[in-house]
Protein backbone atom coordinates (compact mmCIF):
# COMPACT_ATOMS: atom_id res chain seq x y z
CA UNK A 1 0.00 0.00 0.00
CA UNK A 2 1.38 3.24 -1.07
CA UNK A 3 1.71 6.29 1.06
CA UNK A 4 -0.83 8.12 -1.02
CA UNK A 5 -3.28 5.37 -0.61
CA UNK A 6 -2.69 5.36 3.13
CA UNK A 7 -3.10 9.05 3.23
CA UNK A 8 -6.43 8.93 1.44
CA UNK A 9 -7.60 6.15 3.68
CA UNK A 10 -6.58 8.06 6.76
CA UNK A 11 -8.30 11.12 5.47
CA UNK A 12 -11.41 9.09 4.80
CA UNK A 13 -11.34 7.70 8.33
CA UNK A 14 -10.97 11.17 9.66
CA UNK A 15 -13.83 12.41 7.59
CA UNK A 16 -15.95 9.48 8.65
CA UNK A 17 -15.03 10.09 12.27
CA UNK A 18 -15.79 13.75 11.84
CA UNK A 19 -19.10 12.94 10.16
CA UNK A 20 -19.92 10.48 12.92
CA UNK A 21 -19.08 13.10 15.53
CA UNK A 22 -21.24 15.61 13.73
CA UNK A 23 -24.06 13.06 13.47
CA UNK A 24 -23.72 12.43 17.16
CA UNK A 25 -23.92 16.14 17.82
CA UNK A 26 -26.84 16.47 15.43
CA UNK A 27 -28.58 13.53 17.06
CA UNK A 28 -28.00 15.05 20.45
CA UNK A 29 -29.29 18.32 19.15
CA UNK A 30 -32.31 16.57 17.65
CA UNK A 31 -32.83 14.63 20.89
CA UNK A 32 -32.62 17.88 22.85
CA UNK A 33 -35.01 19.53 20.44
CA UNK A 34 -37.37 16.55 20.68
CA UNK A 35 -37.19 16.72 24.44
CA UNK A 36 -37.87 20.44 24.26
CA UNK A 37 -40.79 19.78 21.89
CA UNK A 38 -42.13 17.13 24.24
CA UNK A 39 -41.72 19.54 27.14
CA UNK A 40 -43.49 22.24 25.12
CA UNK A 41 -46.14 19.71 24.12
CA UNK A 42 -46.61 18.78 27.77
CA UNK A 43 -46.80 22.44 28.71
CA UNK A 44 -49.29 22.98 25.89
CA UNK A 45 -51.37 20.06 27.17
CA UNK A 46 -51.28 21.56 30.65
CA UNK A 47 -52.05 25.02 29.22
CA UNK A 48 -54.92 23.54 27.18
CA UNK A 49 -56.22 21.75 30.24
CA UNK A 50 -55.96 25.01 32.19
CA UNK A 51 -57.76 26.83 29.40
CA UNK A 52 -60.45 24.16 29.33
CA UNK A 53 -60.82 24.46 33.10
CA UNK A 54 -60.94 28.26 32.85
CA UNK A 55 -63.48 28.04 30.04
CA UNK A 56 -65.61 25.70 32.14
CA UNK A 57 -65.26 28.09 35.07
CA UNK A 58 -66.23 30.97 32.80
CA UNK A 59 -69.22 29.00 31.56
CA UNK A 60 -70.16 28.23 35.16
CA UNK A 61 -69.80 31.92 36.03
CA UNK A 62 -71.88 32.86 33.00
CA UNK A 63 -74.57 30.40 34.07
CA UNK A 64 -74.35 31.65 37.66
CA UNK A 65 -74.49 35.28 36.51
CA UNK A 66 -77.45 34.47 34.28
CA UNK A 67 -79.17 32.82 37.26
CA UNK A 68 -78.32 35.79 39.46
CA UNK A 69 -79.61 38.19 36.82
CA UNK A 70 -82.79 36.15 36.57
CA UNK A 71 -83.15 36.25 40.36
CA UNK A 72 -82.46 39.98 40.33
CA UNK A 73 -85.12 40.47 37.68
CA UNK A 74 -87.56 38.42 39.74
CA UNK A 75 -86.70 40.45 42.85
CA UNK A 76 -87.06 43.66 40.82
CA UNK A 77 -90.47 42.52 39.56
CA UNK A 78 -91.46 41.57 43.12
CA UNK A 79 -90.28 44.96 44.35
CA UNK A 80 -92.32 46.70 41.67
CA UNK A 81 -95.40 44.73 42.70
CA UNK A 82 -94.64 45.43 46.37
CA UNK A 83 -94.22 49.15 45.64
CA UNK A 84 -97.52 49.21 43.76
CA UNK A 85 -99.18 47.42 46.69
CA UNK A 86 -97.61 49.84 49.17
CA UNK A 87 -98.73 52.80 47.07
CA UNK A 88 -102.27 51.37 47.00
CA UNK A 89 -102.19 50.77 50.76
CA UNK A 90 -100.93 54.32 51.34
CA UNK A 91 -103.75 55.68 49.21
CA UNK A 92 -106.23 53.58 51.18
CA UNK A 93 -104.70 54.81 54.45
CA UNK A 94 -104.97 58.41 53.26
CA UNK A 95 -108.60 57.81 52.29
CA UNK A 96 -109.31 56.26 55.68
CA UNK A 97 -107.50 59.13 57.39
CA UNK A 98 -109.60 61.65 55.45
CA UNK A 99 -112.76 59.71 56.32
CA UNK A 100 -111.72 59.64 59.99
CA UNK A 101 -111.14 63.40 59.93
CA UNK A 102 -114.61 63.91 58.46
CA UNK A 103 -116.12 61.53 61.04
CA UNK A 104 -114.30 63.30 63.86
CA UNK A 105 -115.56 66.64 62.61
CA UNK A 106 -119.09 65.23 62.39
CA UNK A 107 -118.82 63.77 65.90
CA UNK A 108 -117.48 67.08 67.20
CA UNK A 109 -120.39 68.90 65.57
CA UNK A 110 -122.89 66.39 66.94
CA UNK A 111 -121.36 66.68 70.42
CA UNK A 112 -121.60 70.45 70.20
CA UNK A 113 -125.24 70.18 69.11
CA UNK A 114 -125.95 67.68 71.92
CA UNK A 115 -124.28 69.97 74.45
CA UNK A 116 -126.31 72.88 73.15
CA UNK A 117 -129.54 70.88 73.29
CA UNK A 118 -128.65 69.60 76.75
CA UNK A 119 -128.13 73.18 77.91
CA UNK A 120 -131.41 74.26 76.32
CA UNK A 121 -133.24 71.32 77.89
CA UNK A 122 -131.68 72.13 81.24
CA UNK A 123 -132.79 75.73 80.92
CA UNK A 124 -136.26 74.59 79.81
CA UNK A 125 -136.42 72.25 82.81
CA UNK A 126 -135.53 75.12 85.12
CA UNK A 127 -138.24 77.24 83.51
CA UNK A 128 -140.76 74.42 83.89
CA UNK A 129 -139.84 74.01 87.55
CA UNK A 130 -140.17 77.74 88.06
CA UNK A 131 -143.53 77.71 86.27
CA UNK A 132 -144.59 74.81 88.48
CA UNK A 133 -143.62 76.86 91.51
CA UNK A 134 -145.68 79.76 90.13
CA UNK A 135 -148.64 77.44 89.61
CA UNK A 136 -148.33 76.00 93.10
CA UNK A 137 -148.18 79.50 94.53
CA UNK A 138 -151.16 80.49 92.40
CA UNK A 139 -153.08 77.47 93.62
CA UNK A 140 -152.18 78.31 97.19
CA UNK A 141 -153.38 81.88 96.65
CA UNK A 142 -156.67 80.62 95.22
CA UNK A 143 -157.13 78.37 98.23
CA UNK A 144 -156.37 81.33 100.49
CA UNK A 145 -158.91 83.44 98.56
CA UNK A 146 -161.55 80.75 98.96
CA UNK A 147 -160.79 80.57 102.68
CA UNK A 148 -161.05 84.35 103.01
CA UNK A 149 -164.30 84.41 101.07
CA UNK A 150 -165.90 81.61 103.06
CA UNK A 151 -164.90 82.97 106.49
CA UNK A 152 -164.39 86.72 106.42
CA UNK A 153 -167.34 87.48 104.14
CA UNK A 154 -169.83 85.05 105.57
CA UNK A 155 -169.69 86.35 109.15
CA UNK A 156 -170.37 90.11 108.50
CA UNK A 157 -172.96 89.25 105.85
CA UNK A 158 -174.70 86.90 108.29
CA UNK A 159 -174.56 89.59 110.95
CA UNK A 160 -176.08 92.21 108.63
CA UNK A 161 -178.80 89.80 107.54
CA UNK A 162 -179.56 88.87 111.12
CA UNK A 163 -179.58 92.47 112.34
CA UNK A 164 -181.78 93.67 109.48
CA UNK A 165 -184.17 90.87 110.39
CA UNK A 166 -184.63 92.07 113.96
CA UNK A 167 -184.28 95.82 113.45
CA UNK A 168 -188.04 96.17 113.07
CA UNK A 169 -188.57 94.80 116.58
CA UNK A 170 -186.68 97.72 118.04
CA UNK A 171 -188.16 100.52 115.92
CA UNK A 172 -189.66 102.15 119.04
CA UNK A 173 -186.44 101.84 121.07
CA UNK A 174 -183.95 104.37 119.81
CA UNK A 175 -181.19 103.15 122.11
CA UNK A 176 -181.43 99.53 120.94
CA UNK A 177 -181.98 100.67 117.39
CA UNK A 178 -178.83 102.78 117.56
CA UNK A 179 -176.93 99.83 118.97
CA UNK A 180 -178.16 97.60 116.14
CA UNK A 181 -177.21 100.21 113.58
CA UNK A 182 -173.73 100.38 115.11
CA UNK A 183 -173.48 96.59 114.82
CA UNK A 184 -174.57 96.81 111.20
CA UNK A 185 -172.04 99.59 110.65
CA UNK A 186 -169.26 97.49 112.22
CA UNK A 187 -170.16 94.51 110.03
CA UNK A 188 -170.32 96.74 106.94
CA UNK A 189 -166.98 98.32 107.86
CA UNK A 190 -165.48 94.86 108.36
CA UNK A 191 -166.93 93.80 105.03
CA UNK A 192 -165.58 96.96 103.36
CA UNK A 193 -162.13 96.35 104.79
CA UNK A 194 -162.26 92.83 103.52
CA UNK A 195 -163.37 94.04 100.10
CA UNK A 196 -160.38 96.40 100.02
CA UNK A 197 -157.98 93.67 101.12
CA UNK A 198 -159.57 91.21 98.74
CA UNK A 199 -159.32 93.67 95.85
CA UNK A 200 -155.64 94.18 96.61
CA UNK A 201 -155.17 90.42 96.97
CA UNK A 202 -156.93 89.82 93.63
CA UNK A 203 -154.66 92.43 92.03
CA UNK A 204 -151.56 90.59 93.29
CA UNK A 205 -153.03 87.31 92.11
CA UNK A 206 -153.66 88.78 88.68
CA UNK A 207 -150.06 89.96 88.44
CA UNK A 208 -148.79 86.56 89.51
CA UNK A 209 -151.31 84.84 87.26
CA UNK A 210 -150.22 86.91 84.22
CA UNK A 211 -146.51 86.27 84.94
CA UNK A 212 -147.15 82.56 85.32
CA UNK A 213 -149.21 82.50 82.13
CA UNK A 214 -146.57 84.41 80.14
CA UNK A 215 -143.79 82.20 81.53
CA UNK A 216 -145.70 79.03 80.73
CA UNK A 217 -146.42 80.23 77.19
CA UNK A 218 -142.75 81.13 76.64
CA UNK A 219 -141.64 77.75 78.03
CA UNK A 220 -144.02 75.92 75.68
CA UNK A 221 -142.69 77.96 72.72
CA UNK A 222 -139.08 77.22 73.70
CA UNK A 223 -139.88 73.52 74.07
CA UNK A 224 -141.44 73.45 70.60
CA UNK A 225 -138.33 75.13 69.13
CA UNK A 226 -136.05 72.62 70.85
CA UNK A 227 -138.17 69.68 69.67
CA UNK A 228 -138.17 71.00 66.09
CA UNK A 229 -134.38 71.37 66.10
CA UNK A 230 -133.94 67.90 67.57
CA UNK A 231 -136.33 66.43 64.95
Amino acid sequence: MSYSHKTKKGTLHQEEASSAAELIIVNKELLFQNQEKEARAAELVIANNELLFQNKEKENRVIELAFQNSEKEKRAAELIVANIELAFQNEEKEKRAAELIILNQELTYQNEVKDKFALELKQAYKKIRKADEYLKEHKKSLEQMMFMTSHRVRKPVANIIGLTGIIGDFINSPTQLKRLINYIKLSATSLDMFVTEFTSFIGELEKKGIAASDFTTQSITDDRDVNQRIA
